[in-house]
C-alpha cells in the first residue's frame, strides 16, 4: 500500500473556490468588494496563493455568480426624487397600461417602486399583486422576467414592484435575515406595507385582495410579510425562498440557505410579529411555494419548510384539518413537477407546494427578457395568479 503522505495533492480551482465564497457572501447581502468583507475575501485569496492555489483577486469574480443562471442587462430608468413619473410606456400616470415610478418614505430613506396599471379595467376595485425581486435585480428586470404585467392585463389587477435601494443592501437583496426586518411596525416589512397602503388609496384598489410574491430574498421577505401583516395580505407566493425566522445574522443566513437550521423559526431576539410571539408562523395565510430540487443557492428543503410552517399555522389556530394530496406530472415545457395541495372540506386550496424536478435557482416559466429565469416551466406567474384569485379576502383564512 502506498503511503498517503507521498500521494499527490488533488488539483483545486482557485477561481471556483473564490467564486463560491463570493456567491455565499453576496447572496447574504454582503459586498465582498468593499468594507470589512473586502478584507475577508482578500485574506482568503492570499491564503490560497500561499498554498500555491493563486488566482485573480476575489474582486475580479463576476457578480453574475449570485444566482446560477445567465445574467442579462435590462434597461432601467432614473427615479424621480419624489412623487411619480411616467414609465417606459409613455402613458399618462395612472392610465391603463401605464408603468409609473414612485417614491415612498423620507427623502433620506426612500424606497422606489413601480406600479403597473392594467389595460383591462372595470368598475370593481382591482386586486393588487406585490412583486419582490431577488438579489441584484431591479423592478424593471423582475417585471420583464416574470411577465406579471401581461397577466395583469388579462385578469385586471394592479402590480406593485418595490425596489430595494443599494444603500440598504449592496446587492439589492431584501434583508430577510436581520431581526429588525422580520418584525411588524419597523424595517422593510413596514416600508412595503406602507407602499401597499399608498397604492390602494391612490388607485382605489380592493384592500381585501392584496397578494405578495417574490424570488429568493424577495420570497423570504414575502413570507415575512404574510406573518407580520396577515390582515393586509390575502396570500403569499414564495419562489426559491426561505421560511420565516430562518436566520438572525449572516452566518445563520448562510447556513439556512444551505438547508441547515436548528429549531426552525426560533430566531433569538425576534419579536413584533402579528401575534407578538416568537417562533414559526402564527397566523394562517394561504401560501403557494415553488422550488427547484437542484437549487444550489437556496436548498430545496427551504421550500418544503415554508409549506410545513404554513400548515402548522393553520393547525395551531384551530382551523379545520386540511386534506393533503400530492400528484406528479409533466409541465407543458417538459419538466417533471410534484404538486402538493392542502384543501379544506369545501375543496378550497390554502397551501400549494410545487417541487420543480431538475430546476435550479430561477423563476419557473419566466421570460429570457429578465434575469434569473427558467423558460422551461411550469409558468409560476400564471399558477400564482390562479391560486391568488380563487382565495377569500385577507383575514378570512
Amino acid at each position: 500500500m502506498k503511503s498517503p503522505f507521498n500521494a499527490r495533492a488533488p488539483n483545486f480551482d482557485a477561481l471556483a473556490i473564490q467564486a463560491t465564497i463570493r456567491q455565499a457572501l453576496v447572496s447574504a447581502g454582503l459586498d465582498p468588494s468593499s468594507g470589512p468583507m473586502h478584507g475577508v475575501t482578500e485574506t482568503i485569496r492570499r491564503s490560497l496563493a500561499t498554498a500555491g492555489l493563486a488566482g485573480p483577486s476575489a474582486t475580479d469574480v463576476s457578480e453574475g455568480d449570485v444566482i446560477d443562471v445567465a445574467v442579462h442587462e435590462v434597461q432601467t430608468e432614473t427615479f424621480a426624487p419624489s412623487g411619480s413619473q411616467p414609465g417606459p410606456s409613455a402613458r399618462p400616470a395612472g392610465a391603463p397600461g401605464s408603468f409609473d415610478t414612485h417614491a415612498f418614505g423620507k427623502p433620506t430613506s426612500q424606497v422606489k417602486y413601480k406600479v403597473y396599471v392594467p389595460l383591462r379595467r372595470s368598475d370593481v376595485p382591482p386586486p393588487v399583486v406585490v412583486m419582490l425581486h431577488g438579489c441584484t435585480q431591479t423592478a424593471d428586470d423582475f417585471a420583464a422576467g416574470t411577465q406579471m404585467n401581461r397577466l395583469a392585463d388579462k385578469h385586471g389587477f394592479l402590480v406593485v414592484y418595490p425596489e430595494q435601494p443599494a444603500q440598504a443592501n449592496a446587492s439589492r437583496c431584501w434583508n430577510w435575515f436581520k431581526p429588525q426586518d422580520q418584525a411588524r411596525g419597523a424595517g422593510e416589512p413596514a416600508l412595503i406595507a406602507g407602499i401597499v397602503h399608498e397604492v390602494v388609496a391612490r388607485h382605489g384598489a380592493d384592500a381585501r385582495r392584496i397578494f405578495v410574491a417574490g424570488l429568493s430574498a424577495g420570497a423570504a421577505m414575502a413570507v415575512i410579510l404574510g406573518e407580520t401583516h396577515p390582515e393586509l395580505f390575502a396570500g403569499v407566493g414564495a419562489h426559491s425562498g426561505l421560511p420565516y425566522g430562518s436566520a438572525h445574522d449572516v452566518p445563520s443566513a448562510l447556513a439556512a440557505m444551505k438547508g441547515g437550521r436548528g429549531k426552525a423559526g426560533q430566531v433569538s431576539g425576534l419579536a413584533g410579529t402579528a401575534s407578538g410571539k416568537r417562533g414559526g408562523l402564527t397566523r394562517p395565510v394561504p401560501t403557494i411555494v415553488f422550488h427547484g430540487d437542484r437549487d444550489h443557492t437556496v436548498q430545496h428543503s427551504n421550500g418544503t419548510e415554508i409549506a410545513r410552517q404554513a400548515s402548522a399555522a393553520y393547525a395551531t389556530q384551530g382551523v379545520q384539518k386540511l386534506q393533503v394530496d400530492t400528484q406528479r406530472n409533466t409541465a407543458a415545457g417538459g419538466r417533471s413537477v410534484s404538486r402538493t395541495v392542502h384543501t379544506d372540506a369545501a375543496g378550497q386550496a390554502h397551501i400549494e407546494c410545487w417541487t420543480l424536478h431538475g430546476a435550479g435557482h430561477a423563476w419557473s416559466g419566466g421570460s429570457p427578457e429578465g434575469t434569473h429565469t427558467d423558460t422551461k416551466g411550469p409558468d409560476a406567474s400564471a399558477e400564482m395568479v390562479r391560486f391568488f384569485l380563487t382565495l377569500p379576502g385577507a383575514g378570512t383564512a
